[in-house]
């Protein structure tokens, strides 16, 4: 008796060499199959041992569009060095800003610029000031030769294909951009060079699986014993229901091997997740949320922490000032007191800054450098009314610095801000919340080193240990506001006090190494697909 079989498995049997080896994607053309449908066919015969099956991979390079313009322009931390170089930088510092407009760095090549000139010591950046790395070679960057490579490598593909296809040079433009160089072409280049070109989005990388069939020597005999279409069918229909055919019917295996398309569906982001990770956790330790304006006058930003105005951190250099009306809505009472602390200080033996102090520098508007500012509108009563102890509150909201980029900084963060009010809090009870806050994420390692900030004593830095490097990182600052700070508030109990870093958080439970890997224009996507929130 003749052997049987469903009709896309016939085609490809017949379709198929004993001899040549043909890919599933050829099959399909010459059986005129769907590739889909020929890929299962194939497998099923496979499994009737009828074929073999070869599956070769082979991964591909390719330029974008950004990695492309960067050939031609220069990559934006090179000419941020050139540029520094002609400006005499290697000999003492100069002003940065001068330095990215002869760079003609734009947008978001600046951060780029930034970013990078520090990763590969070109050079260092500090307090608006560049200064370049004399023995540099930015003719040697290993980035930008690769980049060349490949280009080189699709002028030559390029070439080859107009010579045979259209004559000599026709069409080159047309072509150079979906040339892809494979890997055996760059056999030589840094795995870590290739990784971080496509990190920057200069490069994408596919691997193309290539599957061949030859017929078995069973597969030769039953087509000499001869092979005929069996009777199948390959989905239930409402009319095999309703006629009651389906109780005959033989349908086809469905072949749950068979590849299916990588779909990559939509994620919450890890920060996103840890955010509201850290939500639960604080909820569940007692405490309440706040949330306030990201553009806030400067009072409640830094003059209700005691922070005097002529203080480096509240100059132009780390505070983004906004070209807007100051606020008109400040209690008068407040900031009399407010102003009395800075002048006088707290008490008869208060001393305070004898710095000048501006009521109109107060009112003026600033995007929050921390959401410290949230405690002070809480705590004063303005926000939520007068409260009474004990009390606890946090937030996690974004904050904004205007800080030097590279692997634990960013210009835009995340911060989580908590207090506590209650009597006779000390040090102790303050460590111990961030023992058992830190323990919720599987972190048990936290270092404490004493610290001085304006409005907080005792004060202290938290740090933990990086997962894979080892090295320690600074996670937040603490501390019990100072009698400059609760007194102006008209608060007569203890107030323990953070700002912790959600980023930093993310990276010690994620593994991340740098911080722009989280997010940004130099984010890891195949990593974020992959993070996951420990517990």
């Amino acid at each position: 008796m003749s052997m049987q079989l469903p009709d896309p498995q016939l085609a490809v049997l017949t379709t198929a060499s004993a001899t040549t080896e043909t890919s599933i994607e050829q099959l399909a053309d010459e059986a005129e199959l769907h590739p889909t449908t020929a890929t299962q066919a194939a497998f099923e015969l496979r499994d009737a041992e009828l074929l073999t099956i070869t599956e070769t991979e082979t991964t591909f390079y390719r330029l974008t569009d950004e990695g492309q313009q960067y050939l031609a322009d220069g990559l934006p931390e090179i000419r941020l060095y050139q540029a520094a170089i002609d400006a005499d930088a290697d000999d003492d510092s100069v002003p940065l800003g001068s330095v990215i407009q002869s760079a003609d760095l734009d947008g978001p090549e600046v951060d780029i610029a930034l970013a990078n000139f520090a990763r590969k010591s070109y050079g260092s950046i500090d307090n608006g000031e560049i200064t370049a790395t004399q023995s540099a070679d930015p003719d040697r960057d290993p980035e930008a030769i690769t980049l060349a490579r490949i280009d080189s490598n699709v002028d030559a593909d390029a070439t080859s294909n107009t010579d045979a296809d259209t004559g000599a040079g026709a069409g080159a433009d047309e072509v150079e951009n979906t040339i892809d160089v494979d890997s055996e072409s760059l056999a030589d280049v840094d795995d870590s060079v290739l990784d971080q070109l496509i990190t920057r989005n200069l490069l994408t990388e596919q691997t193309e699986t290539t599957r061949t069939v030859s017929l078995t020597d069973a597969g030769v005999t039953a087509l000499m014993e001869g092979v005929e279409p069996a009777e199948t069918v390959d989905r239930l229909t409402p009319e095999l229901l309703t006629s009651g055919e389906w109780r005959d019917a033989e349908f086809a295996e469905y072949n749950v091997e068979a590849d299916a398309p990588d779909i990559q569906n939509g994620k919450t982001h890890i920060l996103r997740q840890t955010a509201e990770r850290v939500r639960d956790v604080l909820v569940g330790m007692g405490f309440e949320e706040m949330d306030g304006p990201h553009a806030d006058a400067d009072f409640w930003i830094n003059d209700c922490l005691f922070m005097p105005q002529d203080h480096p951190a509240r100059t132009h250099w780390d505070r983004f000032a906004l070209d807007v009306p100051p606020i008109d809505e400040l209690p008068e009472d407040l900031v009399e007191t407010v102003e009395s602390a800075h002048r006088d200080g707290i008490g008869p033996d208060g001393d305070g800054y004898h710095s000048p102090w501006s009521e109109d520098f107060a009112r003026a508007i600033a995007l929050r450098g921390h959401t410290t500012s949230l405690s002070m509108r809480y705590l004063s009563g303005t926000e939520i009314g007068e409260l009474d102890p004990p009390q606890r509150y946090f937030s996690v909201e974004k904050v904004y610095r205007n800080d030097t980029l590279d692997a634990t900084h960013l210009l835009e963060f995340f911060q989580i801000e908590g207090w506590v009010m209650a009597e006779e809090l000390s040090v102790r009870e303050l460590m111990g919340t961030f023992v058992e806050f830190y323990e919720q994420f599987g972190i048990t390692d936290i270092q404490f080193k004493p610290h001085y900030n304006p409005y907080t004593e005792p004060s202290f830095e938290l740090f933990g240990q990086h997962p894979k490097t080892g090295e320690l990182i600074e996670i937040g600052n603490s501390g019990m506001f100072r009698t400059e700070v609760l007194d102006p508030l008209g608060i007569e109990c203890d107030v323990m006090a953070w700002g912790l870093a959600l980023e930093r958080l993310a990276m010690l439970t994620t593994g991340a190494e740098d911080i722009r890997d989280l997010h940004g224009t130099l984010a890891d996507l195949e990593f974020l697909r992959n993070a996951e929130v420990t517990y």
